[in-house]
């Protein structure tokens, strides 16, 4: 069987290249980048070498680049790090209601700590609204932080706007860009961030390595203590190999990201013009907003997403769905829920992303399969088929 991978905002393959150039940080060049011996030094050599390449791909300064584990570890580094940081008697943090877990539970936890956060409401393209976010500042707002991409829909906020409102009130400024680096362009400069959260894994590079952008002169305090790595702020070992991984892959990025978004979008819109087409009653979620040229979240009427999922795995097909699964229950994806939808149409909708080995040898089948799919459990579902009977 031949497999078709449409799930690319959930992790991407390591690129070849990238493995290539990790491989001799497992073996020949296994050095602690600590060490001041020749072993060390090589090893040093290629952290700050990774350092620059990540720099380069979002125009900032490599002393402005922390290594970190991943995205979650990063979000929480920035948000802990910026309010822990601020000496005012009260604080207040602004979000948005679509952020990612890593943002969310964060905030939460501030929260618990008698912190005050302010959660935006979005409109039904998952955007905030401007005028929600100047008026939510506070003379005691300590952060702004919203994603730039939406995991689940794909959704780019206007960081631009976001970053202009931010400056001008002389509040700090952080985004998770887990779903946007490698995929758009993201200059710190122009957006005017103080803090960038990215992962790995999302962007062709292994799993567990991530980074933050802390733009210089930002106050921010450490919650990790230990060594003198990374100036002291993200203490322990360096994960060298994950490390040059990552800068690889930010190479790559930076060299492909135009001809790849050209390329990937075409096939997006193929996916999703033919499912639409295919499909009664389906639709696309924020179709109208700006996204990621690689991501679709379709709902399909009268199915349950986890079901499908199911199905498509069955054929070969991997994609995911916005519903989270905890202890045994499903509830309805907080994104799609913030965008309007009900819970049924929250649960029978289903995130198409695509990727760099993405290709119309993929998509074409996928056209077969999806609907094919859809149309087997609608025929299990008396309550679609009771709901068409009404229409026709």
């Amino acid at each position: 069987m031949n497999r078709i991978y449409l799930d690319h905002n959930a992790t991407t393959a390591v690129d070849p290249a990238v493995l290539d150039a990790m491989l001799p940080f497992f073996s020949a060049d296994f050095g602690n980048a600590s060490s001041i011996h020749t072993f060390g030094q090589r090893a040093r050599s290629a952290v700050e070498t990774a350092r620059e390449q990540v720099a380069a791909l979002l125009n900032a300064r490599p002393q402005e680049i922390v290594f970190t584990s991943g995205g979650t570890e990063s979000d929480n580094h920035a948000i802990f790090g910026v309010v822990n940081a601020a000496t005012a008697s009260t604080k207040h943090v602004i979000t948005s209601s679509v952020e990612h877990e890593a943002v969310l539970n964060t905030c939460q936890a501030l929260e618990k700590q008698c912190i005050a956060v302010t959660y935006l409401p979005v409109k039904r393209d998952g955007l905030i609204e401007l005028a929600d976010l100047r008026n939510a500042i506070r003379p005691d707002t300590v952060l702004i932080t919203v994603m730039h991409a939406n995991n689940e829909l794909g959704t780019i906020q206007s960081l631009s706007e976001i970053g202009r409102i931010a400056a001008d009130a002389d509040i700090y400024f952080h985004t998770d860009a887990v779903q946007s680096v490698g995929k758009i362009p993201v200059d710190v400069k122009s957006l005017q961030l103080d803090l960038l959260s990215l992962s790995g894994h999302k962007l062709y590079a292994p799993k567990g390595i991530g980074a933050l952008f802390i733009k210089g002169g930002a106050r921010v305090r450490q919650f990790l203590y230990g060594g003198h790595h990374q100036r002291g702020f993200r203490p322990g070992t360096e994960n060298v190999a994950g490390i040059v991984g990552l800068g690889k892959a930010a190479e790559l990025a930076r060299i492909s990201l135009e001809s790849d978004a050209q390329r990937i979008s075409i096939l997006r819109d193929k996916l999703e013009r033919g499912l639409l087409s295919r499909i009664p009653d389906s639709r696309a979620n924020a179709a109208g907003a700006p996204r990621t040229p690689n991501t679709s979240n379709i709902i399909f009427p009268g199915i349950e997403g986890e079901a499908l999922i199911i199905a498509l795995d069955l054929k070969g097909l991997a994609c995911s769905t916005g519903a989270a699964c905890s202890s045994g229950a499903v509830e309805p994806s907080h994104v799609l829920t913030a965008i309007g939808l009900p819970a049924s149409e929250a649960r029978a909708s289903i995130r198409f992303s695509l990727g760099r080995h993405t290709t119309a040898a993929d998509i074409d089948p996928a056209l077969e399969i999806i609907p094919a799919a859809v149309a087997q459990l609608r025929q299990l579902s008396p309550t679609y088929k009771k709901e068409a009977a009404a229409r026709s």
